[in-house]
């Protein structure tokens, strides 16, 4: 690392800590040249994830455009900022694992969706009509009885 007082190659590192989520590290650094201390930071390179549209266009994803989503469908509802967060970083770290680079509109949608429905069954089944695109009642009901299946089957 290149020391932005005297240019030196070479320096030491006095201190190394992990930020709170682990994923980037902070390390202290003293020239060995001029002795000047500077901070760098270190974390892992990600590849650029490309999201598939209905349409087939591709776009680059943007976590931004999921919560609005789910802001929207807990609008009025009893579910928090940071719960709302939690559910956009779980989606991130699955999409993240996932082995492809390109992926559909339809996968992000399951996964927002599988998160909500354990944290605000209203706000699923508003997430669900706008991603599944309800056409009339018996859609929507039908998505209704199945999430009350599934609730039932837990129990």
């Amino acid at each position: 690392m290149k020391c932005l007082n005297c240019g030196c190659l070479e320096s030491k590192v006095i201190d190394s800590r992990l930020n709170d989520d682990g994923t980037v590290i902070r390390r202290r650094r003293e020239c060995v040249n001029c002795g000047k201390r500077f901070t760098t930071y270190e974390c892992i390179e990600t590849m650029p994830l490309v999201v598939i549209k209905k349409d087939g266009s591709r776009q680059l994803f943007e976590s931004a455009k999921i919560k609005t989503g789910i802001l929207k469908a807990c609008e009025k509802r009893p579910v928090s900022i940071s719960a709302i967060d939690k559910i956009v970083l779980n989606v991130q770290k699955k999409l993240s694992g996932a082995a492809d680079q390109e992926v559909p509109t339809s996968l992000i949608g399951d996964l927002v969706m599988e998160e909500l429905k354990d944290i605000d069954e209203v706000a699923y089944v508003r997430y669900a009509s706008v991603h599944r695109q309800f056409r009339d009642i018996n859609t929507l009901l039908d998505e209704i009885e199945r999430l009350v299946k599934t609730k039932e089957e837990q129990k």
